[in-house]
Formats: structure tokens, C-alpha cells, sequence
């Protein structure tokens, strides 16, 4: 499942454990590549695990998520229900049922800024491919006209309904939702102390076997750069979820403009706000995951009432000239999670 909409943090993890009287477990790291990037998985656990059957769990996990949610294969759920030609009510299950009620209230929040029908706009400025399509003002009107996730009706905890003509792109959130199926196969197996990620976006629970925290590096939105910016030390005692928007890998520059990825459904244009990312930290990293896009598609001083409007821990990055400037919700702020 390729991803488009979501730019990311990258992951730094301290492997180094401290002696201590008695051998501390060993933490276990397998990687492997889905969804259209990498995934890295580091855990341990007190009790005995079958590691290659873990490994095998999220393998299969991966393969059940992408025929259910990518956007890239023609015989999976959501393209199925994508391309019927009628506008009747259709079976896609309570997963895509739950991301489109999520996706739906975050829309509503951020005054549909934010929205999964989007992918006709993603078309037809060219964004799937190699080079931009600027669109006249008819074609924009046209496109706009099949967008809206008013469009996308629930009929009920597995049935969806829409006009044949829209699509559903779930790409804002599919990789947040699965950074937590993946986290839940391996508390399944009863592994409690675990770090999950995937194309930077991850989840960690619990700590390492010495006792100290998971720590995460976010990455410098700078194009061309892979810098580190930041360093949070996630809570030993709760899970939590980094996830991180930016407009700093895809784009376009034409004629000394530069085109973001990023589109405000409400207009169908890309955003020309001076927000390159924003990271949000939250229990759920399909919540994160989805936030994180509506606040950078609304820019700082929008987004950030926001975010203090529905207590989201958000820390938004500006680019102004070559400078970086930070700014923390208020959720944040008085999380005293520790960022250096």
C-alpha cells in the first residue's frame, strides 16, 4: 500500500543496555517492506516467544490489511467498492466502516479541509505521476463537484453507500491503523514492551529490558535531508503514537512556485501555507495519523486552534526563509513528555 499523503519521522532506537546482575532479556528487531516503504519491529518480553511465528503473524497481517485497504490494487475491498457503478449499498466491512467514521469527524473539525475523497484531485494535479498538471478552473469545479465525504453515507457497522462517481483514498489513515494492528498482534502473543514502525510512523509500549524508556528522533523537514531535529522519550508506563505529516517530500516546483502534495479539499488546490509538518502524539495512531494531515492541510495559526480545541498533542514545524520555527499545543505543553 503505497503512501502518499503521509510524510514522516524517522526512527532512532537506542540499542544500548546497561549491565546489571543478571542478563536482561534480549530485545528481539525483525524488518521487512510493506505497504510501499519499510517497517521495523523491536520487542521483548520476560516470557518465552516463538519469534519466527511472531514474524509470521504480522506478515500475514500486512497481506490481510493491503486486500482490505489499498488503493493500489484493483481487487482489494476499498477499490471494490470504489468502482461499482451503481450507487447501492455495499459490504466493506467494520474496519473501512471505523476509519470513515474517524476520517468523517475529523473532516467535520477541521471544515473539510481534511478529506478522503480526495483522490480525483490527486489525479488531476498530476500527483500520481512523474510531472504537475496545473487544471483550468473548469476541470477544478468538475473534480470538486465529486468531492466531499458528505458524499459517503454509513448505513451501518459494515455497509457503505456513495454516488458511483466518488472515490475513497483511506491512505491518511492506513498507515496509522496499521502501525496499531501490527502493535496488537504482538500483545496478542503477550509481548507488552514492543516499538512499531512503519515509513516512520510508529507506536511503542512499555520500555526496553533495562528499564529505560523507548527513545524516537523526528526527522528536519527539510527536502534532500535526513537530519535529526528532535528526540522524544516515550512514556514508560503508556502507549503512545508518533505520527508526522509534512509537505517537504512531495511536490512539484514549477516556474519558482512550489506545488505541496498536500490539497485543501475545500478549494482543491495545494496548500500555500508556510506549515512544512506537524507531528502528533496520541494513544491511537490511527487518531494521530488522521490529525496530523487535517492539521497540516490547515496551516499554524488554524491548525493550532484547533489541535487546542480538541486537546491534541501537536507540534507544528514553519519554514520561514532557512529558518525552522516550533510551536506546541497546549495538550502538549502540558503533557511534559520530554522533547530535546
Amino acid at each position: 500500500m503505497k503512501k502518499f499523503i503521509k510524510l514522516s519521522a524517522w526512527l532512532a532506537v537506542s540499542a544500548v543496555l546497561s549491565a546489571c546482575s543478571e542478563p536482561a532479556p534480549d530485545v528481539v528487531k525483525f524488518e521487512g517492506f510493506a505497504q510501499g516503504t519499510t517497517y521495523h519491529i523491536s520487542y521483548w518480553s520476560q516470557t518465552p516467544v516463538d519469534g519466527k511465528s511472531v514474524e509470521s503473524e504480522v506478515t500475514k497481517a500486512f497481506a490481510d490489511i493491503d486486500k482490505v485497504l489499498s488503493n493500489y490494487r484493483p481487487d482489494s475491498v476499498i477499490e471494490a467498492f470504489n468502482t461499482n457503478p451503481t450507487d447501492d449499498s455495499q459490504l466493506v466491512g467494520d474496519e473501512i466502516v471505523g476509519l470513515v467514521k474517524l476520517a468523517g469527524k475529523v473532516s467535520h473539525a477541521s471544515q473539510g479541509c481534511y478529506d478522503l475523497t480526495i483522490k480525483p484531485l490527486f489525479d488531476l494535479w498530476g500527483f500520481r505521476g512523474e510531472a504537475l498538471t496545473i487544471p483550468d478552473e473548469t476541470a477544478l469545479q468538475q473534480a470538486l463537484a465529486e468531492i466531499g465525504m458528505d458524499k459517503v453515507r454509513i448505513v451501518d457497522d459494515s455497509h457503505l453507500q456513495k454516488p458511483a462517481k466518488v472515490r475513497v483514498d483511506v491512505s491518511s489513515v492506513a498507515q496509522g491503523y496499521s502501525v496499531e494492528k501490527i502493535s496488537r498482534v504482538l500483545e496478542q502473543r503477550g509481548i507488552h514492551d514492543y516499538l512499531v514502525e512503519i515509513g516512520g510512523e510508529l507506536k511503542t509500549h512499555g520500555h526496553k529490558p533495562d528499564g529505560q524508556a523507548w527513545r524516537i528522533a523526528v526527522e528536519k523537514p527539510l527536502p534532500g535531508e535526513q537530519r535529526m531535529m528532535k528526540i522524544l522519550t516515550m512514556p514508560r508506563d503508556q502507549p503512545l503514537a508518533v505520527m508526522t505529516s509534512g509537505t517537504y517530500r512531495h511536490y512539484f516546483d514549477v516556474n519558482g512556485q512550489r506545488y505541496s502534495h498536500i490539497l485543501d479539499a475545500r478549494n482543491g488546490k495545494p496548500v500555500t501555507h508556510d506549515l512544512v509538518a506537524v507531528t502528533v502524539l496520541h494513544d491511537n495512531p490511527t487518531v494521530a495519523d488522521a490529525w496530523s494531515t487535517a492539521l497540516l492541510c490547515l496551516g499554524q495559526p488554524e491548525g493550532m486552534r484547533l489541535a487546542d480545541a480538541e486537546n491534541i498533542q501537536a507540534l507544528f514545524i514553519q519554514q520561514q526563509g532557512d529558518n525552522l520555527l516550533e510551536s506546541k499545543s497546549r495538550a502538549l505543553m502540558a503533557s511534559h513528555l520530554p522533547i530535546e
